[in-house]
């Protein structure tokens, strides 16, 4: 474990994808910018908006599947929990953060260059959840979610800054078609604008490919 005691300290840095490799195979990354971030969104009022953690390869965007992972102090080392889509399961802990834990990755293709991807996500929504009302809200609480990640500086005073949401991104697990205006949708992906008017309009879409995930729609 010697060979980790540097960088205990030495990743005090900005979440903002920084990582090193200790070895030509291991990927390396502080906890605490995971820290701050879940941080976000367990102090906030979010039924369904949430952050995920995936390492992903950075010439092609495909996922860095993980061969083993582990989360280290300068004490104690842990088994660190993912996905088999290479997204991070980790722990909302404080003491992990005053410990200045670093997260250690060996993906399984050594020749994959990782890095971190930061995705705000909707969790437990699926096509029962497709109705106008609830949609609305979900759209609410991606807004509030980026806003507040993005920092008091920059949302209260420079706004201008962020990134505009313009709706969800809704992606099924086969070709859908939807007769509605608010719909664009072409082969499995839907963006989906949603107007004031939705708020308290319980109208639901019936939907028979199974919703895989929703996503923020965030203008280019």
């Amino acid at each position: 474990m010697n060979k980790y005691k540097a960088l205990f300290f030495a990743f005090a840095v900005i979440f903002s994808v920084l990582s090193t490799h200790v070895q030509s195979n291991e990927f390396v990354v502080s906890y605490d910018g995971f820290y701050d971030r879940l941080k976000v969104v367990n102090k906030g009022d979010f039924q369904f908006a949430q952050v995920n953690f995936y390492i992903t390869d950075i010439a092609t965007g495909d996922a860095c599947l993980i061969k083993t992972g582990r989360i280290i102090t300068e004490r104690q080392e842990f088994a660190l929990n993912f996905t088999d889509q290479a997204q991070l399961l980790l722990p909302y802990d404080q003491q992990l953060d005053k410990d200045k834990a670093v997260i250690v990755i060996e993906p399984i293709n050594e020749q994959h260059d990782c890095q971190l991807k930061l995705q705000i996500e909707a969790r437990e929504f699926a096509n029962s959840n497709l109705n106008r009302q609830q949609m609305y809200q979900l759209n609410a609480e991606f807004d509030d979610l980026l806003s507040d990640l993005s920092g008091f500086f920059i949302s209260k005073l420079m706004s201008f800054l962020l990134p505009e949401q313009k709706g969800l991104v809704l992606t099924f697990a086969q070709t859908v078609n939807i007769e509605d205006k608010a719909f664009e949708c072409k082969d499995t992906v839907c963006h989906v604008a949603i107007p004031d008017e939705w708020e308290d309009d319980k109208t639901a879409f019936s939907i028979p490919s199974p919703l895989v995930k929703v996503t923020p729609w965030i203008a280019n």
